[in-house]
Protein backbone atom coordinates (compact mmCIF):
# COMPACT_ATOMS: atom_id res chain seq x y z
CA UNK A 1 0.00 0.00 0.00
CA UNK A 2 2.71 2.53 1.19
CA UNK A 3 4.53 1.61 -2.28
CA UNK A 4 1.60 2.79 -4.41
CA UNK A 5 0.78 5.83 -2.69
CA UNK A 6 4.47 6.71 -3.46
CA UNK A 7 4.45 6.16 -7.04
CA UNK A 8 1.04 8.42 -6.69
CA UNK A 9 3.27 10.97 -5.51
CA UNK A 10 6.32 10.41 -8.16
CA UNK A 11 3.42 10.76 -10.69
CA UNK A 12 1.86 14.01 -9.02
CA UNK A 13 5.21 15.74 -9.07
CA UNK A 14 6.17 14.60 -12.21
CA UNK A 15 3.01 16.41 -13.85
CA UNK A 16 3.38 19.21 -11.25
CA UNK A 17 7.22 19.97 -12.88
CA UNK A 18 5.74 19.64 -16.13
CA UNK A 19 2.93 22.30 -15.52
CA UNK A 20 5.72 24.61 -13.88
CA UNK A 21 8.00 23.91 -17.46
CA UNK A 22 4.77 24.51 -19.63
CA UNK A 23 3.84 28.23 -17.50
CA UNK A 24 7.32 29.03 -17.64
CA UNK A 25 7.13 28.31 -21.19
CA UNK A 26 3.95 30.21 -21.90
CA UNK A 27 5.20 33.53 -19.72
CA UNK A 28 8.50 33.90 -21.56
CA UNK A 29 6.44 33.88 -25.18
CA UNK A 30 4.02 36.26 -23.42
CA UNK A 31 6.33 38.64 -22.43
CA UNK A 32 8.36 38.40 -25.40
CA UNK A 33 5.03 39.22 -27.29
CA UNK A 34 4.28 41.45 -24.89
CA UNK A 35 7.83 43.38 -25.74
CA UNK A 36 6.86 43.29 -29.72
CA UNK A 37 3.45 44.96 -29.57
CA UNK A 38 5.01 47.28 -27.03
CA UNK A 39 7.30 48.63 -29.56
CA UNK A 40 5.07 48.40 -32.42
CA UNK A 41 2.77 50.22 -30.42
CA UNK A 42 5.65 53.13 -29.77
CA UNK A 43 6.44 52.82 -33.48
CA UNK A 44 2.62 53.54 -34.50
CA UNK A 45 2.56 56.08 -32.36
CA UNK A 46 5.29 57.95 -33.56
CA UNK A 47 3.84 57.37 -37.33
CA UNK A 48 0.65 58.91 -35.94
CA UNK A 49 2.31 62.35 -34.32
CA UNK A 50 4.36 62.82 -37.23
CA UNK A 51 1.41 62.43 -39.49
CA UNK A 52 -0.33 65.00 -37.71
CA UNK A 53 2.98 67.22 -37.66
CA UNK A 54 2.74 67.20 -41.65
CA UNK A 55 -1.20 67.63 -41.97
CA UNK A 56 -0.81 70.34 -39.35
CA UNK A 57 1.80 72.34 -41.51
CA UNK A 58 -0.32 72.22 -44.48
CA UNK A 59 -3.16 73.54 -42.57
CA UNK A 60 -1.20 76.83 -42.17
CA UNK A 61 0.56 76.44 -45.32
CA UNK A 62 -2.68 76.70 -46.81
CA UNK A 63 -4.88 78.85 -44.73
CA UNK A 64 -1.60 81.73 -45.71
CA UNK A 65 -2.46 81.08 -48.78
CA UNK A 66 -5.76 81.65 -48.94
CA UNK A 67 -4.91 85.14 -46.64
CA UNK A 68 -2.92 86.29 -49.53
Amino acid sequence: MEELDLKKLETRVDDLIKAVDRLQHENKTLRDSQTHLTKERNQLIEKTELAKTRVESMITRLKALENE
